[in-house]
C-alpha cells in the first residue's frame, strides 16, 4: 500500500462507527454514569456483564469480546517472548522517546491539552504502561485476561473525547479533523510499535527480524482492537515506515502544549527516581532517543549527562553480548528486567489498577526462550 497526503487526508475525517455510536446513545440517554458503575469491576475477559448494563454498551461489548478473526496466535506468543525477553528497555522507548513523539505533533499536544489527562501525566503513562503489560500476558486474550476488557474501555473512551470535544466547540475539526481520528489512531500504534523498535535499535538493543515484526504484528492486532480501520493500516513494518514518515514530516514540530506536556513528563520520571543526582538523565535519555531538533522543539533541557547517556548504548551492548552468550545471565537479566518494569509501573500507579471510565466532563515470570538473534539482527532501513 503506497501512502500519499491525499489518502491520508481522508483519513482525518472519520474516527471509529462503532464505538462512536455506541457513546453517543449513552449520552442522548444519560447512561454514562451508569455504565462507569457498573462496568468498573468488570476487569477480566469472560467475566458476566452486569444485569443492568445499557442495551447499547452490552452490543458494543459483546461485538468487540474477541480478538480479530485473522489473528495469527504463533506471531503473538512471538511478540510476547520478544517482551519478556526486551520489558525494561521497551519500557525505557515507550516512556522516553514514544511519548514525547506523540508531543512533537502539535494537534495531539493541543488534544491532550483539552482533556483532564494535561493535570495528570502519571495517570496517562500508568494507563499506558498497565495497558501493554496487559497485552503481553500469556492469557491476554482468553477468559481471565484483563487485556480485552481494558481494550474495549480505551476504545470508548477515545470515541467520548471526540463526542465531546467536537460538541463542545473545543475542536476546530475544520483545520485539525475529526478528534483521534484514523490518521491519528494509525500514527498513534506506529509510535508505540515502530518507534519503539528504532529506539530499541539506537539503545544497541539485539534483535531478531522475527522477533521485531512480531512487536509490530501485536500492534497492529492492538490497532484493530481500539478501532483502526485495517484497509488502511500498514500491514507490513516497510508500509509502517513510510506511514510513520511521512505522518511525522507532514505535522511534527514546536507547540506550547507540547513543551508543557514534555516538561511534566520530565517531572514525572525525576520524581520516579531516587534522589536528585540521576535526575538530568531523565532528559538526556529523552534527548539522545528523539535528536536534538525534536528535543529543542519540546524545550528538553539540555545537561551535563547529555555526553555521557551516549554511553548508554556501549553498557547495554555488553549486558546484551552476556545475555546472549549465557543461559544463567540470560535468566538473571530477564527477571532483573521483570522486576524494574514492575517498580516502575508501581510507582507510578502507586500500587493502584488504573481504571478506564467514560469521562462525563472534559476538564481542564516466565521461563521461555530467549527470542534475539547475533546473526539475523534487525535493523531499520538507512535514513533518506
Amino acid at each position: 500500500m503506497t501512502y500519499t497526503h491525499a489518502s491520508m487526508d481522508a483519513l482525518r475525517h472519520y474516527g471509529d462507527e462503532l464505538a462512536d455510536t455506541t457513546v453517543a446513545t449513552l449520552f442522548e440517554r444519560g447512561e454514562v454514569g451508569k455504565f462507569n458503575t457498573l462496568m468498573r469491576n468488570v476487569s477480566a475477559a469472560g467475566a458476566p456483564l452486569p444485569d443492568d448494563l445499557p442495551d447499547v454498551a452490552r452490543e458494543y461489548l459483546n461485538e468487540t469480546a474477541t480478538a480479530p478473526s485473522w489473528v495469527d496466535w504463533g506471531e503473538m506468543e512471538k511478540a510476547r517472548l520478544f517482551f519478556i525477553d526486551n520489558n525494561v528497555h521497551i519500557s525505557t522507548a515507550l516512556s522516553f522517546a514514544a511519548m514525547p513523539a506523540c508531543y512533537l505533533v502539535p494537534h495531539i499536544a493541543k488534544l491532550l491539552s483539552a482533556t483532564h489527562s494535561l493535570a495528570y501525566p502519571a495517570k496517562r503513562m500508568a494507563e499506558t504502561g498497565q495497558f501493554t503489560v496487559y497485552l503481553m500476558q500469556p492469557d491476554a486474550f482468553e477468559a481471565g485476561g484483563r487485556f480485552i476488557p481494558a481494550a474495549q474501555k480505551v476504545r470508548l473512551l477515545h470515541a467520548t473525547i471526540r463526542h465531546h470535544l467536537s460538541r463542545e466547540n473545543q475542536w476546530d475539526i475544520e483545520t485539525f479533523g475529526t478528534p483521534i481520528c484514523q490518521e491519528d489512531m494509525i500514527g498513534g500504534q506506529l509510535l508505540f510499535s515502530l518507534l519503539v523498535l528504532d529506539s530499541l535499535h539506537r539503545l544497541n538493543i539485539h534483535m531478531s527480524v522475527d522477533g521485531a515484526e512480531a512487536y509490530y504484528y501485536a500492534w497492529r492486532v492492538v490497532g484493530a482492537m481500539l478501532g483502526v480501520d485495517q484497509t488502511h493500516a500498514p500491514q507490513s513494518l516497510a508500509e509502517a515506515r513510510q506511514f510513520l514518515d511521512t505522518y511525522l514530516t507532514r505535522y511534527i514540530g514546536p507547540s506550547e502544549e507540547g513543551s508543557h506536556l514534555t516538561r511534566q513528563l520530565i517531572d514525572l520520571y525525576e520524581e520516579v527516581v531516587p534522589g536528585s543526582l540521576f535526575d538530568p538523565i531523565v532528559s538526556a535519555l529523552i534527548r539522545y532517543l528523539i535528536g536534538d531538533t525534536c528535543a529543542d522543539w519540546l524545550r528538553v533541557p539540555r545537561t551535563a549527562w547529555d555526553t555521557a547517556v551516549k554511553a548508554v548504548p556501549n553498557c547495554l551492548g555488553v549486558l546484551e553480548t552476556i545475555e546472549d552468550g549465557s543461559p544463567l545471565g540470560a535468566w538473571a537479566l530477564d527477571h532483573l528486567g521483570k522486576l524494574t518494569t514492575v517498580f516502575e509501573l508501581s510507582s507510578l500507579t502507586r500500587g493502584r489498577v488504573m481504571h478506564y471510565a467514560i469521562p462525563e466532563h472534559l476538564k481542564k515470570d516466565f521461563g521461555v526462550s530467549s527470542a534475539r538473534s547475533h546473526t539475523n539482527r534487525w535493523t531499520p532501513p538507512p535514513a533518506t
